[in-house]
């Protein structure tokens, strides 16, 4: 935890009230939660865990956090973060590097970590995050939750801190259950204000058996081998509840975009430095020094991204014509040492800084919903997970999955 909600035993005494008086609003309604340190929170810090906000206090909170407020969820405090939100593991010049509750010693995943610890250590069952690259699923591998990474515009936000990954960037939930998911994502979605972006519709639920694609490679990236076991034994429980499973490879283009994914932090957050400079002074050298790569892009270069973008958006609205669900691994490697911003070798093959999030971006760039959902875990306890990736607006069809399958054998 970073801060603790000084607001947080008037709101508990205030829903203990509502339920006597028979005036719940809804089954969130007294429900501890914890905020990740990039959303907005009335009269709390919100320091994007950086220097630069070290003192940056907002006056309203941002949409997704004023939408489970309003059902009567109990703000704790907020939770730890990578500087900018940037980075895949969770460690900052303000608050250190957070420890997994399983094993204090390694890595939560970023960059919804310290979200992840909240609810794996039980300190909270809700833990609100954003996911622009993986930053729900992951952490949520890592620590055997669960976790919703909903279509584009489908939990709208508004009122918060710059999002410095495009539209790829959405507010979410780690939780437990995932019929907790599912309570957590009713709330935040209930409604569409007309500031926000229009959400996709939502498409006709098919009927079973569901066609489903498994890819456990993307080409030839490493994956842990105690991964791809759980993998195969999530896939084949699949094929046991009736669905039409098929094995083959992620008929998309993901290769071009994940060859400039760094880019597109880098660029944005020149941008906000240029816009703020104080930002940029305050913020840490690594953070400035990237900033700095990114004001060097050529404008030519970010057309060039949203040009890819748009065509892995034309790609996937094409394949879900022919498949219902893609399943893949949410990690590659399991969890590491904590202070260490990413593993160096997978199954014996180097790699570089994003060689355990290979799964994870191309979801967020072509605006599809996604749910972890934990497996098997590995020989020594440390935990895994899968995702299961639906068509564009299908996020319902995800959550659906409650009933059929449990989370483990």
């Amino acid at each position: 935890m970073t801060y603790i909600a000084a607001t947080g035993r008037v709101e508990a005494e205030a829903s203990a009230r509502r339920w006597r008086e028979g005036a719940a609003r809804g089954p969130l309604d007294g429900v501890p939660v914890t905020i990740k340190d990039n959303l907005a929170v009335a009269g709390m810090p919100a320091t994007f865990g950086s220097p630069a906000y070290r003192s940056f206090i907002p006056v309203e909170d941002e949409l997704p956090v004023a939408r489970i407020r309003q059902a009567g969820a109990v703000v704790l405090g907020k939770t730890n973060l990578p500087e900018f939100a940037l980075e895949g593991y969770t460690d900052n010049a303000l608050f250190g590097a957070t420890g997994n509750p399983l094993d204090p010693a390694l890595t939560t995943g970023g960059s919804t970590g310290g979200g992840a610890a909240s609810v794996a250590a039980l300190y909270a069952p809700v833990a609100l995050g954003t996911d622009g690259g993986g930053s729900l699923r992951r952490p949520a591998a890592h620590c055997g939750l669960f976790a919703l990474k909903t279509s584009i515009g489908r939990i709208p936000r508004r009122g918060g801190l710059p999002q410095l990954l495009l539209d790829f960037e959405v507010a979410g939930a780690l939780t437990r259950t995932l019929r907790d998911t599912k309570t957590v994502y009713e709330t935040m979605a209930a409604t569409v204000s007309a500031s926000a972006p229009i959400a996709p519709p939502e498409p006709p639920l098919p009927r079973p058996p569901l066609r489903i694609l498994a890819v456990e490679f993307f080409g030839d990236a490493p994956l842990d081998p105690e991964i791809g076991r759980s993998f195969q034994a999530f896939i084949d429980r699949l094929a046991t509840h009736g669905h039409d499973v098929r094995a083959g490879s992620l008929p998309l283009d993901v290769e071009p975009l994940a060859e400039v994914w760094p880019e597109i932090g880098r660029a944005h957050l020149a941008k906000l430095f240029a816009e703020r400079p104080e930002i940029g002074a305050a913020a840490s050298p690594k953070y400035r020094a990237m900033a700095e790569e990114g004001a060097r892009l050529p404008a030519t270069r970010m057309l060039a991204i949203l040009e890819r973008v748009a065509v892995l958006r034309e790609q996937a609205a094409r394949m879900y014509q022919e498949i219902d669900i893609v399943v893949t691994p949410s990690i590659a490697a399991l969890a590491w040492p904590k202070t260490q911003s990413h593993p160096t070798q997978i199954n014996d093959q180097p790699v570089g800084p994003r060689g355990h999030a290979v799964y994870t971006g191309w979801v967020n760039a072509a605006g599809l919903p996604a749910l972890a959902w934990p497996t098997n875990p590995a020989s020594d306890g440390r935990t895994i997970g899968v995702q299961l990736v639906a068509a564009s607006g299908a996020d319902r069809l995800l959550l659906d999955f409650e009933g059929r399958l449990t989370a483990k054998d």
